[in-house]
């Protein structure tokens, strides 16, 4: 791992990557424009959600040994609960991740806003329940496929990196992993599974997309608990245990330290 600055610059660059790609992917190759051209050039939701998979696979195995790529609160907070991430760090993590975000935003904006027409407000990759689900999912759906969905996606993430994980290819398997989350919940919530994702474009959403963001932000750090507790009660090893338990006296004695 790197130095502290290394870790945020590490989470924030692939935060970034993470939004420019996945959600750059939905705004400006999906709709398939009146024309000549329109209808063979749009990529669908199978392009979208291989941008995001790509997406965090390439930053992985390009920042993943600065920080551990995380690139994602809900990860960084299941990690924490599983005993993976000081949680000393993890308010570091969740704001390099935002920033990073909020950065791959505006820059899709910039460019979005370059056709004429443009109009942030009727998507902008923002997630959504009810009237801005693309296919009219309720609320009670898009919780519940949030909340499973990021809880596998962490297990995948926790299991992958752990000590008999196959360290070289735990990008791959994570990437994969985001893909077919993707392919199961785009039509349900335009896909989250990460805050920072989601807060991001809702910014330049508007309104309604900020209203409903609540769910995107909650639903994603339940599964990544949801996750870190299945790991650590059904499938840890013993080693990570025991790391765990490190940890737990660790704190126990900075706060002793401190009374």
């Amino acid at each position: 791992m790197g130095s502290t600055v290394q870790k945020v610059g590490a989470e924030l660059l692939g935060t970034f990557w993470l939004v420019l790609a996945g959600c750059g992917a939905a705004v400006l190759a999906t709709a398939a424009a009146p024309g000549e051209t329109g209808a063979q050039v749009a990529i669908g939701w199978l392009g979208v959600a291989l941008a995001f998979g790509l997406a965090v696979t390439t930053g992985a195995y390009a920042l993943g040994h600065l920080s551990g790529g995380h690139f994602n609160p809900a990860i960084s907070l299941g990690l924490a609960v599983a005993g993976r991430l000081p949680w000393r760090e993890l308010p570091v993590y969740v704001a390099s991740q935002l920033v990073g975000a909020v950065a791959g935003a505006a820059v899709l904006y910039a460019v979005a806003s370059g056709r004429a027409g443009f109009d942030p407000t009727g998507g902008f990759a923002a997630n959504g329940y009810a009237d801005r689900s693309p296919e009219g999912y309720g609320l009670l759906a898009a919780l519940v496929i949030e909340v499973v969905l990021t809880a596998v996606f962490v297990l995948v993430v926790l299991g992958t990196t752990g000590p008999k994980g196959a360290p070289g290819l735990a990008p791959l398997a994570i990437g994969l992993t985001l893909v077919v989350v993707h392919l199961i919940s785009i039509p349900v919530t335009n896909t989250s599974v990460n805050p920072a994702r989601s807060l991001a474009p809702a910014l330049f959403a508007g309104p309604e997309a900020l209203g409903q963001v609540w769910l995107f932000i909650v639903a994603p750090l339940a599964g990544g608990v949801v996750a870190a507790l299945v790991h650590r009660v059904l499938l840890a090893t013993s080693e990570e245990r025991g790391d765990v338990r490190v940890e737990q006296t660790a704190a126990r004695e900075r706060v002793a330290g401190r009374a």
